[in-house]
């Protein structure tokens, strides 16, 4: 994780806040509860005045029995968050209340910036570690180097006090320009090292990766729609077409979603202008919009290729909504989670916020993306797993649309609604490089110990040895993973021989993934781990279907 950047990845911000912008719930762990929101003023729909009175003053007149008479002391506060909690259940999956305690995190988590000393951390055997210094960020200049653990914070030692991730914000954010003092200890030093950090400003990227993936081809890594995705997308666009780039990859996969206007610009820039983006309807009329394509955009030529999959959701299905019904790209991989449903952040008196759900979105052709729920959450949250279970990962022929969901693309191609993006080429999982032992190394954090020993010890290797000489020349031998399979141990993952020989090979590339973001950048990580994608594997063979589509498309739009 990190104090600024966790490795469980939240979410973000538009730029300029305002009450027409649109935000982004934080992730729920099974289901994705990414959402889309527009802010604007509550509007007050049409319902019986004298009910609402009389239900608010019987909710009045329990809460003040209960303060008042009930047998033991009863943190009131917290049976009414209780109470707004079991009520939201009632309504829809992605209504939620986020109390005055956790609010300001989870907006820190949707904004392109934040005060902090700029690392990212885990948690191993209850002490803080630094996975990493943020580039430009306070730690980085001071000297502050991965692997270290954080022991003492202002002189409180917080090493083996049960420390949690929401413990490590809390200590380590704050104002810009305060300070914090840190205890560090660091391989080969016997005592701690004493850093004063002064906090800063610390931006948070949503775009992790962009580069050539050959002469032509441009790759672009999404990974939320935040405040800075807008730029940054224009940004990378500018810099691979300068490199040469005529057609390009965007990989939404595993993309839980974020702002809505982020999901507009960046469609506008590659679609022509005025085809439609995105529609919304709601109950209350203000909140029925319409977008489109309203500039020339720094991609509206050439071939595009969508990456999505099930853990594509919100912000991510708009865009790949928008250029499957304008015939401008190709999508390519697994069905989108199917999130359609627009979130209205309201600030409450406390400091508390309540998103609640006031519109649905539609695709340009009508669809709505919105898989079905019912009054039962755990079903919902459990989509994934009936859906992997029932097949539909591993073959399209599993996936049944009801024909009165058949809708029509600019040029007369058959999509349908009624639950996420259906790609134009499906492209089964592949599991059979991966194990459930490797994925308990990971989960236990044992890879991350590993990797911080490995360039501990062997440092000097790669002190002047490129990227490409990485990518190309670099692998764990079999003797290093005894060491990792023994950190393993040490962390209760038993060894399962079976398994390590089915997925040595696999776990070589995930190290040499994980381990090439920590000597370089994010844009290594992607570029060794998409060797083992199989949805971007085959995304960059069709880029011929996605030429005939652009040139199609090209073609209605000239006529």
């Amino acid at each position: 994780m990190s104090e600024e950047k966790n490795t469980s990845q939240p979410d973000v911000k538009p730029s300029k806040n305002t009450k027409s912008q649109i935000r982004l719930p934080i992730i729920l762990a099974l289901a994705i509860s990414a959402g889309i929101w527009i802010g604007a003023t509550f509007a007050e729909p049409k319902t019986d005045q004298n009910d609402l009175k009389a239900a608010l003053y019987k909710l009045q007149e329990i809460i003040t029995y209960i303060d008042r008479d009930y047998v033991d002391t009863v943190n009131t506060t917290k049976l009414v968050e209780h109470g707004i909690e079991k009520m939201l259940e009632e309504l829809d999956p992605h209504s939620s209340y986020i109390p005055a305690e956790d609010a300001q995190l989870a907006q820190s988590q949707l904004d392109g910036e934040f005060d902090g000393i700029g690392v990212e951390f885990g948690i191993l055997r209850d002490t803080i570690y630094v996975v990493a210094p943020l580039t430009g960020g306070p730690s980085e200049k001071l000297g502050i180097q991965s692997g270290d653990q954080i022991i003492k914070v202002d002189g409180e030692t917080v090493a083996g006090t049960g420390v949690t991730n929401r413990d490590v914000f809390d200590l380590l954010r704050g104002p810009k320009g305060s300070v914090v003092n840190v205890g560090i200890k660091r391989k080969n030093h016997k005592e701690l090292i004493d850093y004063a950090i002064t906090r800063d400003k610390i931006p948070q990227y949503s775009i992790n990766a962009s580069y050539m993936i050959n002469d032509d081809t441009g790759y672009i890594k999404i990974t939320r729609f935040a405040a800075t995705t807008y730029d940054e997308f224009k940004e990378a666009v500018e810099k691979l077409k300068a490199e040469g780039m005529s057609k390009l990859v965007l990989d939404l996969q595993g993309n839980p979603g974020g702002y809505m206007g982020a999901a507009i610009n960046i469609a506008d820039e590659i679609l022509a202008d005025n085809a439609m983006i995105v529609s919304q309807q709601g109950k209350v009329s203000r909140y029925n919009q319409k977008a489109f394509a309203m500039r020339p955009g720094e991609f509206e030529d050439g071939s595009v290729v969508v990456l999505i999959n099930e853990g594509s959701a919100s912000a991510s299905e708009i865009v790949a909504g928008a250029l499957q019904d304008n015939d401008r790209a190709l999508i390519v991989g697994r069905r989108s989670f199917g999130k359609g449903l627009v979130q209205m952040p309201i600030d409450l008196s406390d400091g508390a916020e309540l998103r609640l759900t006031i519109a649905r979105y539609y695709t340009p052709s009508g669809r709505s993306i919105q898989k079905p729920y019912g009054d039962d959450q755990n079903e919902y949250n459990m989509d994934w797993i009936n859906r992997y279970e029932h097949g539909e990962f591993f073959s399209a022929d599993s996936i049944h649309f009801n024909d009165s969901l058949k809708y029509q693309t600019v040029k007369g191609r058959t999509v349908y609604g009624g639950g996420g993006i259906m790609p134009d080429y499906f492209v089964p999982m592949d599991t059979t490089m991966s194990s459930s032992y490797v994925g308990r190394l990971f989960s236990s954090d044992s890879h991350r110990e590993f990797i911080m020993d490995y360039l501990e010890d062997n440092k000097s290797q790669f002190e002047n040895m490129s990227f490409e000489e990485y990518y190309n020349d670099f692998t764990f031998s079999d003797k290093s993973l005894k060491k990792l399979i023994a950190i393993g141990d040490k962390n209760k993952v038993k060894f399962d021989e079976k398994d390590y020989e089915k997925s040595k090979a696999y776990l070589k590339i995930l190290l040499k993934a994980h381990m090439g973001r920590n000597i370089y950048d994010d844009n290594a990580f992607y570029k060794v781990i998409n060797d083992i994608n199989e949805i971007y594997q085959q995304g960059i063979k069709l880029f011929e279907e996605a030429e005939q589509l652009a040139f199609s498309s090209e073609t209605a739009t000239t006529e």
